[in-house]
């Protein structure tokens, strides 16, 4: 019975996050998709050089510097080369089946699921199946995390790798036979983690933390097992290291990113209490009401040796939203890391709420109203949450697909959207998401074409010089290198 309510919270977790799965890459945070799905389709159409992964923004904009080669040195492109691996196997299977795009979020979805399921499995060790299924109700069922965990972006696959890490190296304690196999299967779990997003470590290490020293209390060769723990950690860590070495021999390819931690000096201002404990987690993730649950959760005491190691995740989510403040205040998505830990507490305090102390509570009153806050929490977050996965510019993707069927495959397009690589991500173009010089400039740069749904004095001025090759009312592509630049007015 237990396996079965298992098995079909899963396949409805699984259900959820088919909505809207075939739409356009041009939903919420859709920049960021783009230049994930971007590195995903070049290794389709250039082969499989993890090394060097490419993307199609040839800018100054994300790095300070000029990328004619498209660099792209993010993340470890783990996530990317699996997107267009499973991509291409459903081709070879049946063509046309799904788009680029959806084989991204089937990636996703699926890591999301596999997390939910190792969610389940490290609760249940520590605090039985009841708790372990409403955690993993609470992972599978936020509507934030349904919308995130069925977008293009890494974080879905960190969150399963880390738990898969976790579980087995908790796994290991328990079993006599095989237990080096665990514990390297744990290791590697965890390496390839912190690969496809650093932001791993702020479940790691929590979670190495407790095990290690619950583990040193007990054995008496503590030296042997303080070493392998160093060892462990180090070796953990050993994969991303060599990656971020490797990453600065390309630093046109590497976006900035140290405005992440603290720019503005907003950590532990008022304003980041705000937008992070207010407009995030009790507005955007717990739609209000799920601030009850997590609040009972996290006071409610049982036995400090199986709550203590969820103290250190949620130690270590304090630590993530601390450490990369500003991060966390600009993109909403950054809080996919703390989800796990969210979902843990909430169910403890759903569960109090539902079955409290006879002498206490309402045996009809208290269940009542948990469901009823329940109800309330997650539609309060889905209303927040619904307007993400509409496509609010449709015609980026209209003219995205006049310029793929007009222009030649080599043909590099300036494609302005404010810096937004989303509209360049449509033409399936190399270029530029944003004018960054004269047009002089931009044609030695390479533009050989320009594709605008901004009828802006820039586009006006092509337009009366240059070969238009495409037009409607909502979009123009227009041919750069057959502009007449003697008219009046000149070169822009």
């Amino acid at each position: 019975m237990k396996k079965l309510v298992l098995i079909l919270v899963l396949a409805c977790g699984l259900l959820v996050r088919l909505y809207k799965i075939n739409t356009p890459l041009a939903d919420w945070h859709s920049w960021r998709q783009a230049d994930t799905a971007a590195v995903a389709r070049n290794f389709v159409e250039k082969g499989y050089d993890l090394l060097h992964p490419r993307f199609d923004d040839l800018s100054s904009v994300p790095s300070g510097k000029e990328n004619p080669e498209g660099w792209r040195f993010v993340e470890f492109p783990l996530y990317n080369a699996t997107h267009a691996l499973f991509f291409q196997a459903i081709e070879a299977v049946k063509p046309g089946l799904i788009s680029f795009e959806a084989a991204g979020r089937l990636v996703s979805i699926i890591s999301s699921i596999l997390a939910a399921l190792f969610l389940y499995l490290i609760v249940k060790r520590f605090w039985g199946w009841l708790l372990g299924i409403l955690s993993l109700f609470f992972f599978l069922f936020l509507p934030y995390n349904i919308y995130y965990s069925r977008t293009i972006l890494p974080g879905p696959m960190m969150l399963s790798l880390s738990l898969a890490s976790v579980h087995f190296l908790l796994r290991a304690e328990e079993i006599k036979k095989k237990k080096e196999i665990i514990l390297f299967l744990s290791l590697v779990l965890a390496a390839a983690a912190i690969l496809v997003k650093p932001y791993a470590i702020f479940i790691l290490l929590p979670s190495w933390a407790f095990i290690f020293i619950s583990w040193f209390l007990r054995v008496k060769e503590k030296k042997s097992l303080l070493l392998a723990s160093i060892g462990y950690a180090l070796l953990s860590l050993l994969p991303f290291l060599v990656w971020r070495w490797w990453m600065r021999q390309f630093p046109e390819g590497i976006p900035a990113n140290a405005w992440l931690l603290n720019m503005g000096n907003i950590r532990f201002r008022p304003a980041w209490w705000r937008w992070i404990f207010a407009e995030r987690i009790g507005k955007l993730i717990l739609g209000y009401w799920g601030v009850i649950f997590l609040g009972v959760g996290v006071a409610l005491k049982r036995s400090w040796k199986k709550d203590l190691f969820f103290y250190f995740w949620l130690i270590g989510a304090f630590a993530y939203l601390s450490i990369f403040a500003r991060g966390n205040v600009q993109h909403d998505y950054y809080q996919l890391v703390i989800v796990p830990v969210l979902a843990v507490f909430l169910a403890r305090g759903f569960a109090f709420l539902s079955w409290p102390p006879k002498e206490h509570f309402h045996r009809l009153l208290s269940p009542a109203f948990s469901v009823l806050f329940l109800l309330f929490a997650l539609a309060f977050s889905w209303y927040n949450v619904r307007g993400y996965y509409q496509i609010n510019h449709p015609e980026i993707v209209e003219a995205g697909k006049a310029a793929d069927s007009l222009l030649p495959p080599e043909a590099k397009v300036i494609a302005p959207y404010g810096g937004d690589t989303a509209f360049l991500y449509q033409t399936k173009r190399k270029g530029w998401p944003v004018v960054t010089g004269s047009m002089e400039e931009m044609l030695k740069l390479g533009a050989t074409h320009y594709v605008s749904v901004n009828f802006d004095s820039t586009t006006n001025y092509l337009l009366q010089r240059c070969l238009v090759l495409g037009k409607s009312e909502k979009w123009v592509i227009i041919d750069l290198r057959s502009c007449d630049w003697e008219q009046k007015g000149g070169k822009q």
